[in-house]
């Protein structure tokens, strides 16, 4: 039987290393011992040493390194972004989301905004009384607005149309900082696409250290100003809690953001290539989805939709706390409006649909409670009233909120269709 280290392993090692293995007649004239095998198995050392073994080594390294970028492309940065030493590692671990204290005086709020994005006349009525809200709420950083820049000039004086006439109130009575933006549109694509586009704006507002970003059919309950002091990190969301913990998706009705040009180049690579239905929250997830900070959902985004279901485990967090609506929403300071198969608020509720979706009241300690129905009932009559009064200006001016028939069916439509496709994903 051939011994292990034979001919045709030395002449394929040979072939790698450079390594020669002693001919049988050189051999017998050299040392007069042919079955000295130690001239023919090479050693660790020499395995080791060989300039063809390290080349390939290094080769199959490269292709490693080569393959792994290829399949986080988006997560690498620009050249231009290492040349200005602006390039940020978005997939490193952030801190825990922890408040620290603080107090008003001491802290430069100019660098922080809460921002809105606007591409209708329906959204911009939204938007006009999320920032009535923080106005009216003391908040102390910035806000902006991104709208169409066929709406109104940003210096307009004069305005005519209703559109211009909200604009105007939200700079003038508000403080809000108008920036006009060109509104992507793609072709095939609803206008959802386009409202997720100018969501994700948010992280080119580079004029500011940090953004919060809530989406407008929803209602501010209490000011969120402690946010833009949480721990650095690119971005912080909470997670969708109706999903968890089966599923871990970012929700991206609330985005609290650091603008970068680094991050919003990976924001537009990850648009352009963005599937048929792939919207923000797709977006957000695919690029954030293991490196964001995540934000309590408690008490940072609560469903209208909660104070209907009957089981509230994963909302609370435990089975050992017992759902008590008033104090949930006591606590709570963002409240987002999401009851399908409910319209949004601002579209009119049939009293068929209302008598039908309603919470149902519960029997507590031997009596009847319709604190759910209750609240829940208020969260739509409230911001009924709020569009209704709100849109009146100082100068009796009375822009109207157009627009509702217009969009009633794609919002709908479009809304049921972004939730759709993040649970069709989740159950995958």
């Amino acid at each position: 039987m051939a011994p292990l280290w034979g001919s045709s392993w030395s002449s394929t090692w040979g072939s790698l290393s450079g390594y020669s293995a002693v001919q049988n007649g050189e051999q017998n004239s050299a040392t007069g011992a042919a079955t000295d095998s130690s001239h023919l198995k090479p050693s660790i050392g020499q395995i080791l040493s060989s300039k063809r073994v390290r080349y390939a080594a290094f080769t199959l390294a490269a292709i490693g390194v080569l393959l792994l970028g290829l399949r986080n492309y988006d997560r690498l940065p620009s050249i231009e972004s290492l040349r200005s030493g602006t390039a940020a590692a978005s997939n490193s671990n952030c801190p825990p989301a922890v408040v620290p204290a603080f107090e008003d005086a001491q802290v430069n709020w100019s660098r922080f905004a809460y921002t809105q994005y606007v591409t209708n006349a329906a959204y911009l009525c939204n938007s006009v009384m999320i920032f009535e809200t923080l106005f009216r709420l003391g908040s102390k950083a910035d806000r902006v607005m991104m709208y169409p820049e066929n709406m109104m000039d940003a210096g307009e004086t004069n305005p005519t149309s209703e559109e211009a006439k909200l604009l105007v109130k939200a700079r003038d009575e508000y403080k809000v900082k108008l920036v006009p933006v060109e509104i992507k549109r793609r072709a095939g694509a609803d206008a959802t696409w386009a409202e997720s586009f100018t969501k994700l704006l948010a992280f080119n507002q580079t004029q500011y250290a940090r953004v919060l970003n809530v989406d407008s059919d929803s209602t501010i309950l209490q000011t969120m100003d402690e946010l833009f002091l949480m721990p650095p990190c690119p971005v912080a969301m909470p997670r969708a809690y109706w999903l968890f913990p089966d599923n871990k998706i970012l929700s991206s009705q609330l985005m609290l953001v650091q603008p970068s040009a680094v991050e919003f180049d990976r924001i537009m690579q990850k648009m352009e290539s963005a599937g048929r239905n792939d919207y923000d929250m797709e977006i957000v997830n695919q690029l954030y989805a293991d490196s964001a900070m995540i934000l309590p959902h408690r008490p940072y985004d609560l469903l209208t939709g909660e104070f209907r279901g009957d089981n509230h485990e994963n909302y609370l967090g435990t089975d050992r706390e017992e759902w008590d609506p008033v104090a949930i929403y006591n606590e709570a300071k963002f409240l987002h409006f999401s009851d399908w198969p409910v319209p949004k608020p601002w579209i009119p509720m049939s009293d068929s649909m209302r008598q039908d979706k309603q919470p149902k009241c519960v029997t507590k300690n031997g009596q009847e409670d319709c604190s759910a129905r209750e609240l829940w009932n208020g969260f739509y009559n409230d911001f009924a009233e709020r569009r209704a009064q709100g849109i009146h200006t100082a100068a009796g001016l009375s822009p109207k909120c157009e627009g509702w028939d217009k969009y009633q069916g794609e919002e709908e439509e479009g809304e049921h269709m972004k939730g759709a496709v993040m649970t069709e994903r989740a159950s995958i």
